[in-house]
């Protein structure tokens, strides 16, 4: 029952389980699950591990149950309804008219409007997937749940609640913002007693105290600071336009962070080359090689940049395609530099990893652990940063 509704989630990237799904089939055989609504909260409670996964879920949910069709009895339903005269008197006469303009076909087709877009309480309405009949989910199949649709909830909401996609900005791979970046950057943090003995050392002083039989002896120790120093490059211009925004955000987010020992950010254009920029615009320089020589290899390097480029700009001498920027070294070279002088390096790409099946993309991929400029990606490019080598 429902499996085409299990591999739905999978394709949306759910982690869901086999395991988690045979517990949910024993709530559909128990009677947990009363109509469509109770099903979209039981399920999303069983198999979702995570906020981050909601909206995932709910798109799958919508694409599901959107073909909700009425099953074929509910044709002789509606025609015993119509044949009572009391019912028809419940009628006004705008209702009336529009019935009789109507042929059964119709009648049916406005009856699944209305009950898809019905959100409150509709006592006496509604009709069962029923035991052992055919599910309308719009996937044929057995369905012994007994799930209602119509009637009071009657699965309209959970399918309005999944087209809202409430949960969108909870996804793991959505547009960073500032705030989320500067949390996902504390996780950079690593302190360290450094300094003067300024520091009162409670515990030593009360155990010192103690063991000098009442007479106070005061210990003193460094205070811990923050030792992580952090060094960003970033590419701009040219195929970086469409991410400016996305990369500004970056750069707001790490450089209004207080718990860095040190912040430099420097630019470049493609690729790094003989010279990086600390502009924008790229007319105040700086010598890459002066930057490896004065910086130490503790500095924790992001470099961000979509990495698509062309071969020549990547790998031959003057290869660069700016006429003010001959470089006499090839960029890859540089590249490797970075890499071999400093202890944590990561490559952070705005593209999805789907266009990473370019060859300066897979080249510099080799030389940094590449990740998305996600939420998702920039969690796992923190890790990668703080673990020792």
């Amino acid at each position: 029952m429902f499996t085409y509704f299990f591999y739905l989630l999978k394709r949306r990237k759910v982690p869901v389980s086999v395991t988690e799904w045979m517990t949910l089939m024993e709530a559909l055989a128990s009677g947990c699950v009363g109509d469509l609504d109770d099903f979209y909260y039981m399920a999303r409670a069983i198999l979702v591990k995570s906020e981050a996964y909601y909206d995932q879920y709910d798109v799958a949910f919508q694409e599901y149950f959107k073909g909700i069709e009425p099953p074929p009895e509910i044709r002789e339903q509606i025609l015993d309804w119509l044949k009572d005269p009391l019912n028809r008197m419940a009628v006004s006469q705008e209702m009336q008219a529009l019935l009789d303009s109507l042929d059964l076909d119709e009648l049916l087709q406005e009856f699944e409007k209305r009950l898809r877009e019905q959100t409150e309480q509709h006592d006496g309405g509604g009709y069962w997937i029923g035991r052992g009949g055919t599910s309308p989910f719009g996937h044929s199949g057995y369905n012994p749940a007994g799930i209602r649709i119509g009637g009071e909830g009657g699965g309209g909401r959970a399918i309005k609640i999944a087209q809202e996609r409430r949960f969108r900005n909870y996804r793991h791979d959505i547009t960073l913002d500032v705030r989320q970046i500067k949390l996902a950057l504390k996780d950079l943090r690593q302190l360290r007693r450094v300094g003067p003995l300024d520091e009162l050392a409670l515990e030593e002083t009360i155990d010192a105290t103690a063991r000098n039989a009442g007479d106070i002896e005061l210990i003193w120790r460094r205070s811990r600071q923050n030792a992580v120093k952090l060094l960003l490059l970033m590419d701009v211009g040219g195929s970086m336009e469409p991410y400016a925004q996305l990369c500004n955000r970056l750069f707001s987010a790490a450089h209004s962070a207080s718990h860095f020992k040190d912040f430099q950010y420097y630019y470049f254009h493609n690729c790094v080359y003989d010279y990086l920029y600390k502009d924008i615009e790229r007319s105040d320089t700086v010598g890459t090689a002066h930057i490896l020589q004065t910086l130490e290899p503790d500095y924790k390097v992001v470099l961000v940049g979509d990495a698509r480029i062309g071969t020549t700009e990547l790998t031959h001498r003057y290869g660069s395609i700016s006429y003010y920027e001959p470089n006499e070294t090839p960029g890859i070279v540089w590249l490797k530099r970075i890499g071999e002088h400093f202890n944590h390096a990561i490559w952070l790409n705005p593209t999805k990893e789907y266009y990473w099946n370019h060859a300066t993309v897979m080249a510099i991929g080799r030389l940094f652990p590449m990740f998305e400029l996600t939420l998702e990606g920039l969690d796992q490019s923190i890790k990668k940063l703080v673990v020792r080598r």
